[in-house]
């Protein structure tokens, strides 16, 4: 973070996969720097007990398991666009059927955002949320 800035607006962790928005300086547009040191310090750190078994061409390029080798991206068009991918990260553990309410999954930033006042606890608790699947 501190050779290569940013802001984390809003991220999920789940068991298999990831969510998060990120926004980068001006001058700076390589997210692909960021996931890189992201996934290598992670890599180095995690126990052993999470990392996966490691194919040959994993092994020769010195990967490990726990990651996928690619991402996707998406530049947020609009403060619209930007609302619907909070929403859809925050309502992601309920939608994998992992909580009954985002406020029950605690590797979220949605917490953040209950205490910030943005949303209230109860966000997404009580109605099934229709929120578009372009993220996946």
């Amino acid at each position: 973070m501190q050779r290569y800035p940013f802001e984390i607006d809003a991220a999920v962790v789940l068991p298999e996969h990831l969510h998060c928005i990120w926004t980068l300086p001006a001058e700076d547009a390589d997210y692909s720097m960021g996931w890189r040191l992201i996934k290598s310090f992670f890599s180095r750190h995690c126990p052993d007990e999470v990392r996966g078994e490691i194919s040959a061409s994993g092994r020769h390029k010195k990967e490990q398991a726990v990651w996928q080798r690619r991402f996707w991206e998406h530049c947020i068009r609009d403060q619209q666009d930007w609302v619907r991918h909070v929403e859809y990260i925050h309502y992601n553990p309920v939608r994998h059927r992992l909580v009954k309410a985002p406020r029950d999954w605690q590797y979220s930033s949605f917490h953040k955002y209950v205490r910030e006042g943005k949303y209230d606890v109860m966000w997404g608790a009580d109605t099934s949320l229709q929120i578009e699947n372009e993220f996946e």
